[in-house]
């Protein structure tokens, strides 16, 4: 009986002996990019987010750090979802939301302005709010939709328009920008932002692996296509991208109660009960297989509800590596901003990358029959 009694005295006392390790994060890598900015009391991550993934691919491409407007990709993206909702009669989300390829689309059809052009915003306003602009816009499509003249008006198209130009300003054909005329589409020329040269990887299990495939998920109103891919090969795409100084456009779930932009970490504690204390503190985390990332998927634990850009990794003091995250609801918040999201956490709630094609290693865009 003492000899229990001590042994179970050492074991108390080499588990009060281990301390707990509060989070040291260095730097491993960290690519250049623009101020962060808050989306407002919007529903548009997906241009922000992917607005800063292309201001980090202009600083990549030309050296010059430039403001590009999100909002006037947000004011023609609403253009498209008007369209898609009335001709689909109401069968179709008509909201704040959408997804990268939307930004890319956009760019494709309509160019890029810079921020200093084009801010959505009217003299003296400072922050975006679209709820009442959505409800006004959904209100007459629905009206349209019911039809009750009993004749569809041909000026349906123009007047979403005139709404959007009230709301968000006129659409620029033309501008000057340090001195010179440009054309949004000249100016995305200018940047040197080819949008044929950004792809969209993704992995699930109920998709053929290397074949493109649409993701039926709400936000994807265009319904863009998804290159399908092991979630080894996701979580490696990503590194490999970034250590090669290409940042990531992120699509991902943040409703966990471990995803915190006030702590500024996110991370799938192995214990749920340790959820609190790994906002502090290195906990050992949860082992991420495909199987239980699509069950997840599948249960609706994981849905498609930010978008977000990776541009960094950094490491805590046990070499475990995460993710730095930039946000776009300001800098008051976390580290300044940022999100260091664990790869767990990457593994599980990770919906889409969308990446530069050049970032992707040979190997993988040989599976995919990328060029």
């Amino acid at each position: 009986m003492k000899q229990l009694l001590i042994g179970a005295a050492v074991c108390f006392l080499g588990v009060s002996s281990v301390k707990a390790q509060k989070y040291q994060f260095t730097t491993v890598t960290d690519i250049e990019n623009t101020q962060i900015k808050s989306q407002g009391r919007t529903g548009t991550c997906w241009s922000f987010s992917t607005t800063s993934f292309l201001e980090s691919e202009v600083i990549r491409l030309t050296g010059k750090n430039i403001d590009l407007s999100e909002m006037y990709t947000v004011r023609n993206t609403y253009s498209d979802k008007a369209s898609n909702y009335l001709y689909r009669q109401g069968n179709a989300q008509f909201s704040e939301g959408g997804l990268a390829h939307d930004v890319i689309n956009s760019v494709a059809k309509n160019g890029l302005v810079p921020e200093a052009v084009y801010s959505g915003l009217d003299v003296g306003q400072k922050n975006h709010n679209h709820a009442e602009l959505v409800a006004v816009l959904k209100s007459m499509l629905d009206a349209y939709i019911k039809n009750p003249a009993k004749e569809l008006s041909p000026k349906w198209k123009l007047a979403v328009e005139s709404v959007l130009d009230v709301y968000l300003g006129k659409n620029k054909d033309e501008f000057i920008f340090e001195g010179k005329k440009y054309t949004p589409t000249s100016f995305a020329e200018y940047v040197k932002i080819v949008p044929s040269n950004y792809i969209t990887l993704s992995s699930f299990e109920h998709a053929k692996k290397y074949e493109k495939f649409i993701l039926n998920i709400p936000d994807n109103f265009s319904n863009g296509a998804f290159y399908n891919v092991s979630l080894d090969e996701l979580v490696a795409a990503t590194e490999d991208a970034l250590k090669k100084g290409y940042t990531v456009e992120l699509d991902c779930d943040v409703s966990e109660k471990t995803f915190s932009s006030k702590a500024g970490v996110a991370v799938i504690p192995a214990i749920s009960s340790e959820s609190k204390k790994a906002m502090e503190e290195i906990v050992e985390e949860k082992k991420i297989t495909p199987e239980y990332r699509q069950a997840e998927f599948e249960n609706f634990n994981t849905t498609d509800d930010h978008l977000m850009h990776i541009v960094g990794i950094v490491k805590d003091q046990k070499n475990t590596i995460y993710f730095k995250v930039k946000n776009s609801w300001g800098t008051q918040q976390g580290n300044e901003g940022y999100v260091y999201m664990s790869v767990p956490y990457f593994r599980l709630k990770t919906i889409s990358i969308l990446v530069h094609k050049d970032a992707v290693s040979k190997e993988l865009k040989n599976k995919l029959h990328i060029e």
